[in-house]
């Protein structure tokens, strides 16, 4: 993942400072305060949107000619509480873009697969587990729409989510 390399690459810099420069100031306050604040930095350095590399790989595959398929697409402006059922709804259909390409060999291929593979790893770690609201619609209950229309709204409700 590439939030975790950065933070891996922002550790052990600093791994190194406190390791042959600083150690000896762990024994006052003053050292320690320091130290919490170096292993405090990585986690708000990767506290951005979750949602961040799956926006980019969206970016990627927009203007996609050979993805031809059509899909059910959420609303962007559905109801808050039904994001998580949005999401998830928008992660089953990519697995419907990912057997497109594997069929027709896209050249974005790899693109899909990151979005798959980045939005099933938040749920994961999220541990996402709603409860399906009366107002929330299953993913077949909406509207089939072109694979441009569907990335369109999926890039809508990923920047509503990230705000």
């Amino acid at each position: 993942q590439k939030t975790h390399l950065k933070s891996v690459c922002l550790q052990y810099p600093l791994y190194r400072l406190l390791n042959s420069h600083c150690f000896c100031l762990l024994k006052n306050g003053m050292g320690l305060i320091i130290f919490f604040l170096c292993a405090y930095v990585p986690k708000t350095e990767a506290g951005h949107c979750k949602w961040a590399e799956v926006l980019k790989d969206l970016e990627r595959i927009k203007t996609s000619k050979d993805i031809d398929v059509s899909l059910y697409t959420a609303n962007a402006d559905e109801d808050v509480k039904c994001q998580e059922l949005v999401m998830r709804c928008f992660f089953l259909e990519t697995e419907v873009i990912i057997q497109e390409c594997r069929i027709k060999n896209c050249s974005k291929t790899q693109d899909v697969w990151n979005i798959w593979k980045n939005v099933n790893e938040s749920f994961e770690k999220n541990k996402l587990t709603s409860t399906k609201s009366e107002k929330c619609k299953e993913c077949e209950e909406y509207e089939e729409k072109n694979f441009t229309e569907f990335v369109q709204n999926f890039v809508k409700v990923i920047q509503r989510d990230c705000k």
